[in-house]
């Protein structure tokens, strides 16, 4: 039972906030992961992790953004327990990652990047193999709603070596979830996977979510992150460089642009106007006007510059808007603190 509840009398988990039944509402408010202080040295001196702190609640997909080298591994073989931190500490579902490590890793449903998966095995015996390992009763009818739910169960009794590459890492995930952890940590989960597979993978991790599975997924595709998470963390250089729930993230930092497709070409810009965020392009024919949410905010965005624009006596037949993509924001972030 988690630190933060107790049981009722008739053996219910009782939520700490409001002292009913374990809900939703409350579930996303309590953190399953917690990580203080974190620093991670290698024997030769690199510091792969530099004073890491970071709560990953209950019940969220979390992404974890980060060029190549910035951690993010390094970050996930800690809390896994796969690798002892330099200082810190990780605490899991209540349970220390070092002191309680059998706890702490129980919890934890691990898929890695690399395909290890043995090429002669079925896939039935090595997801119920994985089960195993960790001291699990065997569970069939587990076993078989995990392979149902990862379109797997026709498969069940192929051999892996005769699998596609997006059924291999189909099988990794089921072996991850076969001894029922609370957490999933997806790292590079669909490196490789064609744009249909990937979709398909998305909705996989969506429904497991929502059975109340906390996922942590590290992705080169900034697509992945922009579709499914729930909040946004930034690694580089080995420092958490920003933490944020995505929409807030994409209001406070990323960008919109505004074009008017103008009338009449203008060779510059009104003086009324030069104090504002606008360019002419197309030999004067548009003007491309850039401004941000908390312009919107402030009472400074597009029906102020229309406004404006009327007052200046300049006419437009139409305009189209572009917001920028967490993509751009990422690699603004990256470059800001290079």
């Amino acid at each position: 039972m988690h630190r933060g509840c107790r049981r009722g009398a008739i053996g219910i988990v009782l939520c700490r906030y409001c002292a009913g039944p374990r809900c939703k509402e409350h579930a996303l408010n309590d953190p399953i992961i917690t990580i203080d202080g974190l620093n991670k040295t290698y024997e030769g001196g690199f510091q792969a992790l530099t004073r890491v702190d970071l709560t990953i609640q209950r019940g969220e997909i979390f992404a974890l953004l980060g060029p190549n080298g910035a951690g993010k591994t390094t970050l996930i073989s800690v809390v896994c327990g796969l690798v002892n931190p330099s200082e810190g500490h990780v605490i899991v579902d209540g349970f220390d990652s070092v002191r309680d490590y059998r706890q702490a890793r129980e919890r934890i449903g691990l898929v890695p990047q690399e395909l290890t998966n043995e090429a002669f095995e079925t896939v039935w015996n090595t997801v119920s193999f994985s089960r195993g390992l960790f001291g699990k009763a065997p569970n069939p009818a587990h076993i078989e709603k995990v392979l149902k739910s990862l379109s797997l169960w026709d498969k069940r009794h192929n051999r892996l070596m005769t699998l596609s590459g997006g059924m291999k890492r189909r099988v990794l995930i089921a072996k991850a979830l076969s001894h029922e952890p609370r957490i999933l940590f997806l790292d590079e989960p669909t490196a490789g996977v064609d744009v249909e597979l990937r979709r398909d993978m998305w909705d996989v991790v969506r429904g497991l979510r929502d059975e109340g599975v906390t996922i942590i997924l590290t992705t080169h595709y900034i697509e992945e992150a922009e579709e499914m998470a729930d909040r946004i963390g930034v690694i580089n250089r080995g420092e958490i460089v920003l933490v944020e729930e995505k929409a807030a993230l994409m209001k406070k930092l990323g960008s919109k642009q505004l074009t008017l497709q103008l009338h009449s070409p203008l060779a510059e810009l009104p003086p009324a106007l030069a104090q504002e965020a606008l360019s002419l392009a197309a030999d004067g024919h548009e003007l491309v006007y850039t401004y941000d949410g908390r312009q919107e905010e402030e009472g400074r965005g597009i029906s102020t510059l229309l406004t404006q624009l009327e007052q200046a006596g300049i006419g437009f037949k139409d305009l189209h808007t572009r917001q920028s993509s967490l993509e751009d924001i990422f690699v603004d972030l990256v470059k800001e603190r290079s």
